[in-house]
């Protein structure tokens, strides 16, 4: 039987605006993890751009864009063939450029990086403009498959006895007795789960075992958790679920519905409950604002600790299953 050993993603926090209207009533809010996190590699794409009419003046001039972080400076190498080369700064961007009858100009990632498909009669210079409005996403996009493509070579968790498996931030042992009485227990005093299984069981029965003991443990300890919580903040929620979300860590609705992504059982409990703090003052504050980080605090001091700590070291923490 094998074990799998899995690496995490770093997490991120996405913008979300105030809920108005009847749509308050369908808004929920959430901790994303960054986009890279357990997010499939499916080939990122984009909304095209309307390419400009044939008979259009040159000389447009992009829209100014925050300056994009994805990308560290760089010293830029010789161009591979058929790439270009657009400079932002310190930033390089190589791309590949294909034209098509299409009447818009679309951007695609993909293991070769940028491909930009535009049609025959658009310019270079439209073409370099399209490209920097939309930069920010195509830095974005290209830094999360970049971490995507180093989460494939990592080694999956191996489903057997003897192997170590991350919960509540420790790491524990999994260890297999043969038995026809099928059976699972955690022996908190020598960090050891101990799965009773068949002699002749496979390794995705073991795997079925360990994910199912993980949610179990996800409810109870979210069931024990959110209810402390709730009472400092003297709010009251609806209902709470289980996520299997691959970007997010929880999420929050206007109605006070909450969902927490299980997998938080691999983090020690600190970073659990800022989830839950971060989850329960939305139903004081449904948005991002500094009045929210302000609720989140009065009840959770060291959140802004917690946040950098499940930020940094998600892609270290979680298995790869």
């Amino acid at each position: 039987m094998k074990l799998l050993h899995q690496k995490p993603a770093k997490p991120r926090l996405g913008p979300h605006g105030r809920p108005q209207g009847k749509a308050q009533q369908q808004q929920a809010l959430q901790l994303d993890l960054f986009a890279d996190g357990f997010a499939s590699d499916a080939i990122a794409s984009t909304p095209p751009v309307e390419a400009p009419p044939a008979n259009s003046q040159p000389g447009l001039q992009p829209r100014l864009q925050p300056k994009p972080q994805a990308l560290a400076p760089e010293e830029p190498t010789a161009l591979a063939p058929g790439k270009r080369r657009l400079r932002f700064g310190e930033h390089v961007l190589d791309y590949t450029l294909l034209r098509s009858k299409r009447r818009s100009i679309g951007f695609l990632i993909s293991d070769d990086g940028l491909r930009v498909t535009a049609p025959k009669w658009v310019t270079l210079g439209d073409i370099e403009i399209a490209i920097r409005e939309k930069k920010r996403w195509i830095f974005t996009k290209l830094s999360e498959y970049r971490d995507r493509s180093t989460r494939r070579m990592q080694p999956q968790m191996q489903w057997r006895d003897g192997e170590t498996l991350p919960y509540m931030g420790r790491s524990i042992t999994l260890r297999i007795h043969a038995t026809q009485k099928a059976g699972i227990h955690f022996d908190d005093t020598s960090d050891q789960l101990i799965v009773c299984l068949p002699a002749d069981a496979g390794e995705q029965q073991l795997k079925d075992r360990v994910l199912g003991w993980l949610q179990l443990e996800a409810k109870r300890v979210f069931a024990e958790r959110l209810p402390i919580y709730a009472q400092k903040l003297g709010v009251t929620y609806q209902s709470f679920a289980l996520s299997s979300a691959t970007t997010q860590w929880g999420s929050c609705t206007s109605e006070g519905k909450i969902r927490l992504n299980w997998r938080l059982m691999h983090f020690a409990l600190p970073l659990i409950d800022y989830v839950i703090a971060h989850e329960l003052s939305h139903l004081r504050e449904m948005n991002h604002s500094p009045r929210f980080w302000a609720t989140v605090q009065s009840i959770f001091p060291e959140f802004e600790t917690a946040r950098k700590t499940l930020r940094d070291s998600a892609q270290e923490t979680l298995p790869v299953f």
